[in-house]
């Protein structure tokens, strides 16, 4: 028997002993037994694996998408008319629908001056009153989103001009208003009526408005004062810390904005706004009813002349109208400043006062306190004549008024030929009253004066009643809700994490199926 000794040898080679008992080196390898490897993309669980992982993917890039894109801002608007003595002013205000610690952000998106003079001025025709009021309010329709139209409260608030008128014919003012609301109801705007405002809300919401502006009532600062001037009254309006509300409960108003409350003093003269006052200075010095007068309160070399029943026709003078006066009087100019001011003092009452401290005409005053911001014919007269700097002395503001009263009136003219004579006449009256208002009817001294702004407006907003009273309005306008994510903070966190979570079993149950390291290799039979 022979026997072979077979050297091992890696496959695939193999050695075979054949029945002569030689050794065969074969290079094919023996059948093995048939083995069918599946697919592994093709079993159910996979499938199942996959869907799952891809459904999970999109959900969880949706979610997040939607939870992080930007929320649009909702706004709310508001329209307020400022129906003054001599013009007619629109706002439109907007403010975000979510308030801002119960009072609405407010800020003026637009503004039109209405063409002509104030309301009050159509007595006579009062069905063009409403009239005046359609260009500006076509554009206000523009200028709010249509889709708010029927929501956006509209308001029309009228000041001393139709006080006046009120006061003189009731049965006219009723007129103006009722061909005023006949032209607003015919917009598609929320009208919420027309009335007069008085004197006191007007002072008080011109204080809101510039402490608004200022952000001082939001950061709880110390608030600034409110000085008003229009054509028919003035209006000063203030915090004093000694303030006595009982000495004169009328001039006291409370308002609670920002979750802090104020108590301020306030009041409004009127016939005081510096058209009226100059018919009062001119009343004065045509009481004895004189075919000429020489007023130190124009310039020198200025003429006109005037009629007695168009300077008596205001409720402020007619009182005082002479007997059986001429039909005319010849008003010519001296510019005089220190005369112009003895002349202003007159329309003043300083002689009587019941309170332990007054203003004039027996109307109590506390004592000045903080900085002011002079508005309206304030900042208008003063910005003519250049002297808002607020860092001029009060002695050089009179100085510089002194010098330009004293101009020639001719003169006056070459150097402003685009502005009208009416108005440029006025200008040495109204910077004197308006100086001698605050010194001697406020009782700013030389050193108060320089806590006073002259202002226009701020942050592009105008200085004035009308933001301070829709402002006020906003407290009673209810919130609109939001626009908020689809899921809160904390729901969002929670499908983050079970998504993430599934994702991680996926792979793992991926890694089992598909990778060689998570099974067992096939065995050979």
């Amino acid at each position: 028997m022979f026997f072979c000794q077979c050297a091992p040898v890696f496959p695939p080679f193999f050695l075979s002993r054949q029945p002569s008992g030689l050794c065969f080196l074969s290079v094919f390898p023996p059948p093995l037994p048939e083995m069918k490897e599946k697919n592994p993309w093709h079993t159910p669980a996979t499938i199942i694996i996959t869907v799952i992982g891809v459904i999970a993917i999109v959900a969880l890039v949706t979610v997040a998408v939607l939870q992080n894109r930007p929320v649009l801002q909702k706004y709310k608007y508001g329209i307020v008319l400022d129906a003054g003595s001599s013009h007619t002013a629109l706002y439109i205000y907007e403010w975000p629908a979510e308030k801002d610690n119960n009072t609405g952000r407010v800020e003026q998106k637009y503004s039109c001056k209405v063409k002509g003079k104030g309301i009050s001025s159509y007595a006579n025709t009062p069905e063009k009153a409403g009239e005046s009021l359609n260009e500006c309010m076509q554009e206000s329709v523009k200028q709010v989103p249509k889709e708010r139209h029927h929501e956006t409260p509209l308001y029309l608030g009228a000041t001393a001009g139709m006080r006046l008128l009120n006061l003189e014919n009731s049965l006219a003012s009723d007129k103006v208003f009722q061909a005023v609301e006949k032209a607003l109801q015919g917009f598609p705007f929320s009208f919420q009526g027309a009335r007069i405002l008085s004197g006191q809300e007007e002072g008080a919401f011109g204080w809101v408005t510039v402490n608004y502006l200022d952000d001082r009532l939001k950061q709880g600062l110390e608030t600034t004062g409110a000085l008003d001037l229009g054509g028919a009254s003035t209006q000063i309006s203030f915090v004093s810390d000694n303030y006595d509300i009982s000495e004169s409960p009328s001039n006291s108003v409370t308002f609670r904005l920002y979750g802090n409350d104020y108590n301020l003093y306030t009041h409004s003269f009127l016939c005081y706004g510096k058209d009226q006052a100059l018919l009062m200075a001119l009343a004065h010095q045509t009481k004895s009813g004189p075919k000429t007068i020489v007023d130190p309160c124009f310039h020198p070399g200025y003429l006109e002349q005037k009629q007695y029943s168009v300077l008596y026709d205001s409720p402020c003078v007619s009182a005082r109208k002479p007997q059986n006066p001429t039909t005319t009087f010849s008003h010519t100019g001296a510019g005089n400043f220190t005369q112009c001011q003895d002349v202003v003092k007159k329309v003043f009452n300083f002689t009587s006062c019941q309170y332990s401290r007054c203003s004039f005409n027996d109307v109590f005053q506390p004592p000045l306190q903080g900085t002011y911001g002079a508005f309206s014919a304030y900042y208008f007269v003063m910005d003519f004549l250049n002297l808002t700097d607020a860092s001029t002395p009060l002695e050089t503001v009179k100085q510089k008024l002194a010098s330009y009263c004293a101009t020639p009136w001719n003169q006056i003219v070459q150097q402003h030929p685009t502005i009208k004579v009416k108005y440029l006449s006025e200008y040495c009256f109204s910077g004197t009253y308006i100086v001698t208002l605050l010194t001697e009817g406020y009782n700013f001294t030389s050193e108060s004066y320089a806590n006073i702004n002259f202002i226009k407006e701020i942050k592009g907003s105008d200085a004035g009643w009308t933001l301070g009273y829709m402002l006020n309005l906003t407290n009673m306008i209810p919130a609109e809700a939001p626009d908020l994510p689809p899921l809160p903070h904390a729901g969002y966190v929670s499908v983050v994490t079970i998504t993430a979570l599934l994702l991680f079993v996926l792979v793992i149950l991926s890694l089992f199926c598909f990778c060689p390291g998570f099974k067992k290799q096939p065995h050979i039979v």
